[in-house]
């Protein structure tokens, strides 16, 4: 069976196909193409999640976020960049977007063409998720969870509500840190400095 969740304002709207079998990898990828307005993704366990677009206000910063890691990839140039509309598959299935991310170029050119034109079958080395009003703060450190059980060396969960910013790594105690002016990447993102004054 596929389930379909659809994000709303307060809570997922599932919807149930008895008849369709669980997506293949190929099946889910012309689900995207053929929706390529939805902001899309995929659970470990095949639930496709559909989500509404950014607000306007999380827009916003999302892009500062972007803006501030891609000025600092250029002039670091030990990887690349992606904002928050791309897709990764994870090695646990799940399909992912987080609202940016960061992998290191070594584990980019490992992958073929084909792989990068797709949902990349690689987990981000660093991400950044920001909640937005309608996200759960439960669901959003799952999926943060998710990415360093996957292979993520460096996961930051921005939440503006509450002027909070989880810091997860791998076999280390979760780390919070609450009204920063600013949030460091080291020792994973030498020298990567996020300025928090237009994320807040």
């Amino acid at each position: 069976m596929t389930t379909l969740l659809i994000q709303t304002e307060s809570t997922p709207l599932t919807v149930n196909f008895p008849s369709l079998v669980q997506m293949t990898n190929e099946q889910f990828y012309e689900f995207c193409q053929a929706n390529g307005d939805l902001r899309i993704e995929r659970t470990a366990n095949g639930e496709v999640i559909i989500m509404p677009p950014a607000f306007s206000d999380t827009g916003n910063r999302n892009f500062n976020i972007a803006a501030q890691l891609g000025n600092w990839t250029e002039q670091d140039g030990t990887g690349i960049g992606f904002d928050s509309s791309t897709g990764f598959t994870l090695p646990n299935g799940a399909m992912r977007s987080p609202h940016a991310s960061w992998i290191e170029l070594e584990r980019w050119n490992a992958l073929t063409d084909a792989q990068k034109a797709s949902f990349a079958p690689i987990c981000p080395s660093f991400v950044i998720e920001l909640r937005s009003s309608s996200d759960g703060l439960i669901k959003l450190q799952e999926k943060i969870q998710e990415y360093i059980d996957n292979g993520a060396l460096l996961s930051w969960l921005i939440d503006r509500q509450n002027r909070k910013v989880y810091i997860y790594r791998p076999n280390r105690e979760l780390e919070i840190l609450e009204n920063l002016e600013a949030v460091t990447g080291n020792p994973e993102l030498p020298g990567f400095i996020l300025r928090m004054g237009k994320i807040w």
